[in-house]
């Protein structure tokens, strides 16, 4: 049937939807959330319907993406027909059963994912089923090469390509931005991208963009680590595992997130990486409460990495607490500055210089730590930083102050005295991003105590940075009822941290999807 184009001028977030009358639906056989093929001028798109009543019977709308894709401006004639049942829903279904899925039939699911061939509905049926009954390594390994055969490669030529990544969680944790100037500065290659934050206070690619652009090129990126050895780029611009993108975009609403391996694994193959670190923040604030499920899931890591042909260590790691002092984009930049010219927190510091050694014993390096602290020490690093900062168009003369904070700012002080007993992840993450991070930068939170710090009567516990003066105001108020530091003279003092249901009311608890 051939319908009128109109086009509404609306964008979906890359959603492939078009609209149809009620009764012209019908005459087509289509219902709501029915695939049709769209044919115009020689390209065939396939489309998710809408269905509306009081739409002209003889025009198809279509949002801007659909109209991008046919080439369509409005008033043209476009072919309208029915499209069959993907191959894939099937296997869909058969996971839905509880049915382990062969290699091609993963394959299938995620060329239609990427190809928009599946609503949100069946995506989301899709993660739902693999987060009830699992996924085996098989399955494990199929969607990660699934996910990287529909996506870009990189190529960075023959030879050894270092990686880390954090499975995230943990506030503060900039490591990256120390981790990979030491790394390229012992003359190893080490291409960097990395997420934007979408439930936490900052992302490494929202740290870094304080200080220059990471939203490059392929052809840019190849430049800055031919010239560098390494560098720390958004990867969400590089269409790497795109598959991956459209997964988180309905794992967030759902709460989610049965896809950690192959969504990490698959991106750091298209890099290319032949050698990586994976960092596994565990403890009670932390995404993996103990150390059993931390090891659990190490060896799941190491044994995809095999599979894949990626040399993988993991690292356990201190996730009692945020890492460092600064929380936030530009706080957490100056920290991580500081740090490269030898001022930085303790627990930064030992963090990086222990798995940048990780990666050099990786490679054969003996005495990892050791070399990587001479990086540091020796200010090569910061050299190479700086280098990094140049290379991607950015000042390379920046200092730490430099970076502009929020100037609206106020302190929480103590109202009693004892020692720092616990400190609430979730807590400072929501009084954070009520400040505003991570899209106003110079948002965040600077920590004043640590676990064990012993505090008297209205000490400072944390400074509250914001752009925005309401900003400021709806993240004090939400720190007085969170009460995110909790202090206690002793343990045995202070054995009730919190209720349920709460007194003053209780803010749902956030969901950590970070990778």
């Amino acid at each position: 049937m051939e319908l009128i184009a109109g086009v509404l001028n609306i964008t979906t977030g890359g959603k492939r939807i078009v609209i149809l009358n009620d009764e012209t639906a019908a005459m087509l056989g289509v219902h709501s959330s029915d695939r049709v093929k769209l044919s115009y001028g020689g390209k065939k798109v396939i489309a998710i319907a809408n269905l509306a009543a009081d739409f002209p019977a003889d025009r198809i709308w279509f949002y801007t993406e659909i109209a991008q894709a046919l080439g369509v401006t409005g008033n043209e004639n476009v072919d309208v027909q029915l499209a069959p049942m993907p191959e894939s829903l099937g296997n869909v279904r058969a996971k839905l059963r509880g049915q382990r899925l062969r290699d091609h039939e993963i394959t299938t699911i995620v060329k239609d994912v990427v190809e928009q061939h599946l609503s949100d509905i069946e995506i989301s049926a899709f993660l739902t089923a693999l987060k009830i009954y699992g996924l085996s390594m098989a399955e494990n390994e199929a969607l990660s090469r699934a996910m990287v055969e529909t996506g870009m490669h990189m190529n960075f030529g023959e030879g050894t390509i270092l990686d880390k990544h954090s499975i995230g969680g943990i506030p503060g944790d900039k490591t990256s931005m120390i981790l990979v100037p030491i790394v390229a500065a012992a003359g190893f290659t080490i291409p960097k991208t990395s997420s934007r934050a979408i439930t936490s206070p900052a992302g490494t690619a929202d740290r870094v963009e304080t200080l220059c652009p990471v939203n490059l090129e392929i052809g840019e990126i190849q430049r800055v680590v031919k010239k560098t050895g390494g560098c720390l780029v958004w990867g969400g611009a590089l269409d790497l595992a795109p598959a991956d993108d459209l997964f988180i975009r309905v794992e967030y609403p759902l709460g989610i997130d049965p896809m950690l391996l192959p969504s990490i694994m698959s991106k750091k193959k298209a890099m290319g990486a032949t050698h990586l670190v994976v960092d596994i923040p565990t403890g009670m604030g932390a995404k993996i409460k103990t150390p059993t499920e931390a090891y659990s899931l190490a060896a799941d890591f190491v044994h995809l990495g095999n599979h894949l042909g990626i040399n993988v260590h993991c690292a356990l790691t201190f996730g009692e607490q945020p890492l460092g002092c600064g929380i936030g984009p530009a706080l957490e930049a100056r920290e991580a500055l500081n740090t490269l010219m030898g001022k930085g927190p303790v627990d930064v510091h030992d963090k990086a210089v222990s798995i940048a050694g990780m990666l050099f014993e990786l490679v054969g390096k003996k005495n990892g730590r050791q070399l990587a602290e001479e990086m540091l020490h020796t200010r090569k690093a910061e050299c190479k930083m700086r280098q990094i900062i140049e290379a991607q168009g950015g000042n390379p003369n920046v200092k730490p102050e430099d970076i502009p904070v929020g100037p609206e700012h106020a302190e929480v002080r103590a109202k009693g005295k004892g020692r720092v007993l616990w400190i609430k992840t979730e807590g400072i993450v929501q009084v954070a991003r009520a400040a505003g991070t991570p899209k106003e930068a110079g948002a965040g939170i600077m920590l004043h105590t640590k676990l064990g710090d012993a505090v008297a009567k209205g000490d400072v516990l944390f400074e509250v940075y914001a752009e925005r003066a309401s900003k400021l105001q709806s993240a004090l108020a939400l720190a007085e009822k969170l009460e995110p530091v909790v202090l206690s003279r002793k343990p045995e003092e202070r054995m009730l941290l919190d209720q349920y249901p709460a007194k003053t009311g209780k803010h749902e608890k956030s969901f950590m999807l970070d990778r």
